[in-house]
């Protein structure tokens, strides 16, 4: 597109300060890349610090048909706040306020560059905490996780974001401002627009204000490992485990080649024959405990477990999830390019999963890596490959083509919580029929008429 007026800039500048305003290519390049590593530098990036800046540089962006953005802090893996028309870049960074604090009513109202560790450390001073946990939590935003329904492990107990908020405040695509939710845990008036904009990568609206649902904090924890012969016996072990009256607040699983990563790239003692682990921790009252304990390790007990373990002290406990966060870093040792994906299936049906994987992995020549929420059957499965390998090169893309048929005919979906961004964009079809597509793509044209809202996202582009 051709660069942006000198007009349109001068106003930008004019509604929240030059000094809050990039347009140097030097300044804006960091603000065109996610965690997907793809990039497309912006032409402007704005640091807006209100509600009242996003409604009038949205109205400026109709007014001179200009693309915009609304970004986090990049934490994404799907390419979904990179600004592939260039434009502008609305940087909600700044936007950081903890509004409000209810403890009596189990909510906090925050802004959305907010980090969820902050809400985790204000909650917990009251004795709460917010479910959503997604591993890079340190660092991502609030925003971030209610525009991609980001979870993490707690999400087989306590649900993912959509589960876990009141309210939100926002400005449409067309500079609209509105309101959605309620202040209090039952309502039903009206269609659930929080619901349908969490998760819509921010194509819909820009939400500027969230009220999070908060869950009180467990009196305490145990964390198991069961490592076992096979896939069968893991996720027969995953069946019988939710089917308890305790739901699991964390079940992690990891497969047996995930398992030689770890062995090689981590200090962990693992047995030669272990075909696949699962981390399982529960939570609830103190007095509970010891039964509880009883009835899980009954649980994972079964045909195939090799070896139970269960942590005594919160060094054991870290020491048994040292084994699962050391797997990212370590696949980086296996081959330089990666392509992370995040799908679900049903839990009777990751056997199956990983065994066409493994399938697709000797046809293509691709290695794939597979760990996650078992308990959901949210599956993060990692094509890993070198680019400068020819074969592989070739071969990658085709991989992840099958991979996805493979998912969809499990009566699977291709994201659980990454979301579709860039790089599932032209795959949707395979899981979307083109009656409700099109009824999503009629849906982003009312609230953003302009197409100008984080455009080329989640739809393929049609001929």
């Amino acid at each position: 597109m051709p660069k942006l007026a000198a007009s349109f800039v001068s106003q930008v500048q004019a509604v929240v300060g030059e000094h809050q305003v990039l347009s140097d290519p030097a300044d804006t390049w960091t603000y065109g890349y996610d965690n997907s590593r793809k990039h497309r530098a912006p032409d402007l990036v704005v640091f807006v610090t209100s509600h009242d800046h996003v409604v009038r540089l949205v109205r400026l962006c109709n007014e001179f048909n200009v693309p915009m953005v609304a970004r986090g802090r990049g934490t994404g893996t799907t390419g979904g706040c990179i600004p592939l028309q260039h434009g502008v870049v609305l940087s909600l960074e700044r936007m950081d306020r903890i509004v409000h604090m209810d403890a009596a009513n189990r909510a906090i109202t925050v802004e959305p560059g907010v980090l969820n560790q902050q809400v985790q450390e204000c909650a917990g001073e009251h004795g709460f905490f917010w479910p959503p946990d997604p591993s890079s939590g340190a660092f991502c935003t609030v925003g971030g996780n209610l525009a991609f329904n980001g979870a993490g492990p707690r999400a087989v107990k306590y649900g993912t974001p959509r589960e876990n908020i009141l309210g939100l405040k926002g400005v449409t695509g067309a500079g609209a401002e509105i309101r959605t939710g309620v202040h209090t845990t039952k309502g039903v008036v009206g269609y659930d627009l929080t619901r349908l904009i969490i998760g819509s990568e921010g194509t819909l609206a820009i939400i500027t204000e969230a009220t999070l649902k908060l869950t009180p904090l467990a009196e305490a924890k145990r964390t198991f490992q069961a490592i076992y012969r096979d896939i069968d016996g893991a996720v027969h072990a995953v069946v019988r485990l939710m089917s308890q009256p305790i739901t699991p607040c964390a079940l992690e699983f990891i497969d047996g080649h995930a398992i030689d990563v770890i062995r090689d790239f981590s200090s962990a003692s693992l047995p030669d024959n272990a075909g696949a682990m699962l981390l399982i921790e529960i939570d609830g009252p103190a007095a509970a405990m010891e039964a509880a304990t009883q009835t899980m390790s009954n649980a994972a007990s079964g045909d195939g477990l090799l070896s139970l373990k269960t942590a005594e002290n919160e060094q054991e406990v870290a020491a048994l999830w040292e084994t699962r966060k050391a797997l990212s870093p370590a696949l980086r040792n296996i081959a330089p390019n990666k392509l992370n994906e995040d799908v679900v299936v049903p839990v009777s049906n990751i056997p199956a999963l990983i065994s066409g994987l493994d399938e697709l992995s000797r046809e293509f020549g691709i290695a794939i890596v597979n760990f996650g929420h078992a308990g959901n059957g949210n599956i993060h499965v990692n094509l890993l490959y070198d680019t400068q390998d020819p074969e592989q090169e070739r071969n990658a893309r085709p991989c992840l083509d099958r991979v996805f048929d493979l998912v969809v005919g499990l009566n699977g979906t291709l994201s659980g919580e990454h979301g579709v961004g860039q790089e599932k964009r032209d795959y949707i079809t395979k899981e979307i029929d083109p009656v409700t597509l099109d009824l999503m793509r009629r849906i982003k044209r009312e609230f953003d008429p302009k197409g100008l809202l984080n455009p080329d996202k989640i739809f393929p582009h049609t001929a």
